[in-house]
Parts: C-alpha cells; structure tokens; sequence
C-alpha cells in the first residue's frame, strides 16, 4: 500500500472517530446541568474524550504519511459521517437546512484546500513557533471573551467553536512540525513544541464541548471542521511555502470555495436559530386567558351579550378570569379600536 493511500484511510478512520466523540459531546452538554466545559463526572464526556484521541492518533499518523494539504481536506468528512451517524444512533434528526449547509460547507472547504499545493516536508523556525503560538493563543483568548457577551446560545455555541477550530489547527500545525523534527536518538528535543501542541489540543477539547451547550450538533461541528484546516492551510500558504495550484485561476477558484464553506456554516447557524424549541412556548399560565388547571370558572367581571359559547377571539373569550393567578381579567367597557384588557388583584375585586 502506498503512503498516499494508507494516509487516506487513515484520515477517513479519524473522521469517523472525530465524528463519533461530537455526537456524544453533544448528547453530554444537552442532558448535562455541570460545568459547562469540563463535565469530569460524566462517564461519557471521557468516552468522547478517548474517541476524540483516537481520532487524533489516527489524524498524526496520517500527517506522517500524506501533505498537510491533503490530510487537512478528508477532515471535512467529519460533518458528513456525523449528521447520518446522530440519526443512526437516535439523536435528533437533521433537517433539510441543516444538510444543505453540511454539504455547502464540506464541498466548499474540500475544494479549497484541494487548491493549495504541498511543497513536502517542511518544519518551523523556533521564532516562527513562538510567534505562530502567540497569536493564535490571543485569537482564541478574543472570541471566548466575546462568546461571554453573546446572548443567543447557538451563536455563542458557533464562536466558541470558532475558537476550538483555530485551536485544534494549530495543535495539527504543531503535529507536522513535531513529527517532521522528531529524531529517535533525541526524543526529547521537541518538548516545548509538545508543550504548546498539548495546550492547544486540550483547549480545543474544552472549548468544542462548550459549544455545544444548546447549540445542537451540526453548527459548532461544522465550524470547527472547517476553521481547522482551514486555519492549518493558512499556516501552509504563509509559512510552508505551500500556494494555491493554477496561478491566479487557482486563487480565484479557492476564493469561490471558501464562500461556499462559509454560506454553508451561516446556513447552518441560521437553521438552529430557526429551530421550533428555540422560541419561547406558547403554552403557560399567561398564554391567553381561561381558568386555571383544577379551578372552577367564575363569571366575567365586565359586561356580555349573547348566549351560547363564546366564540374564539370574542369579548366573552377575552373577558375570561385568571383565577389561579390572583387577578380577575375582564373586558373594559366601552367601544375600542383596540381589544383592551382591566387586570385586577382580587382584594381590589371584593374577593378574599
């Protein structure tokens, strides 16, 4: 078998085993009332974090085999194994938009870093580590701190996945240049480079399993599918030496891919934010006026005509008391434009 295919299959088994630990990431931050980004009582938060590791091992043997470029580019199978195994094993179901989204923004990101061309092996100055290192650590720093003054828990959810994608890339930037230096006779050479590899790979894991607190599944794991590589191929462009393939066509074409890959993810995000059970409930003792559960009505305080039941949106409908709530809701008398509503406590009613 030849390096090239056995980097493939390698990156196709870490796809599935990265896809596998988001789905019960997921399923741990959707039943869970703990810490938020570190639940360490729940069994299966460490499953997912032995799934995840195995996904990593298999992600770095396959950056031994094959070019940054093309090892990056199979890591957006993730989404695609991810959507049809959470509806496998009986989590909620994607919708329609949501696999629109997961195939604009795989399509798109393959097509992109398919355009950008390997140069072989390559490593990093110690300066360009430390550099590399700093910025990416203050790029992370900035959108948690601007995921704690979001409101909305899926767009929160997407930038704290944002933060993990660009984490988790430069932990696979740090893996290429640990595996390309790495020496048997000096094994431990490469520490500080493990050190901050090991830092980013733990923040990513953190972050990732934040994100999904009322998220869902499919937005912050297609966020951080595509910010990972697409931040290891920047890395690539501006620091391996590695460009886009066909000159300025090439260039052009990878701008189109990338647009794609992100109308995929705002496609995504806006099909959570649609999402029925992200609304407030209809249902509830202020929903619309009636007596209480268990309650005997009482007659309107306001005037009525007719007989019969009343039909809905009536004045006699409207009319109707709130009696498990203290407050005795009638119609205003008079002619209106508008329905009007007197709300009344009960000692102000005559009522005890």
């Amino acid at each position: 078998m030849s390096p090239l295919v056995l980097s493939v299959l390698l990156s196709l088994v870490s796809a599935v085993a990265y896809a596998a630990a988001a789905i019960v990431q997921e399923r741990v931050a959707a039943s869970a009332s703990g810490p938020t980004y570190a639940p360490l009582r729940r069994p299966a938060w460490w499953g997912a974090v032995l799934l995840t590791g195995l996904g990593a091992a298999l992600h770095v043997a396959a950056l031994a085999y094959g070019p940054l470029s093309l090892v990056q580019p199979l890591g957006a199978l993730t989404i695609v194994c991810a959507l049809p195994m959470a509806a496998l094993f009986g989590s909620r179901r994607a919708g329609r938009g949501a696999w629109w989204g997961a195939g604009m923004a795989t399509a798109g990101l393959a097509g992109l870093l398919s355009l950008t061309g390997g140069t072989g092996s390559q490593s990093l100055a110690s300066d360009d580590r430390r550099m590399l290192a700093l910025v990416a650590f203050g790029a992370v720093a900035v959108l948690f701190a601007l995921a704690r003054l979001v409101g909305r828990s899926v767009l929160r959810g997407v930038v704290l996945a944002a933060a993990a994608g660009i984490a988790f890339g430069i932990a696979s930037v740090f893996t290429k240049t640990v595996a390309v230096d790495f020496a048997p006779g000096a094994p431990l050479a490469q520490w500080p480079s493990l050190l901050v590899l090991s830092a980013f790979a733990v923040t990513g894991l953190l972050l990732s399993q934040a994100s999904y607190r009322g998220a869902g599944l499919a937005a912050p794991l297609a966020t951080v599918t595509v910010v990972n590589p697409v931040i290891a191929a920047t890395v690539g462009l501006t620091l391996f030496g590695e460009s886009f393939r066909y000159g300025t066509a090439g260039a052009v074409a990878a701008l189109i891919c990338g647009a794609v890959a992100a109308g995929g993810l705002i496609r995504l995000t806006l099909d959570r934010l649609a999402r029925p059970e992200d609304t407030p409930s209809a249902s509830g003792p202020a929903a619309g006026p009636g007596p209480a559960s268990g309650s005997a009505p009482e007659p309107a305080t306001g005037p009525s005509t007719g007989s019969g039941p009343a039909a809905p949106g009536s004045d006699r409908d409207a009319a109707g008391p709130e009696v498990g709530q203290g407050i005795d809701v009638g119609a205003v008398p008079g002619t209106r434009a508008h329905l009007e509503v007197e709300m009344r406590p009960r000692s102000v009613a005559g009522r005890s």
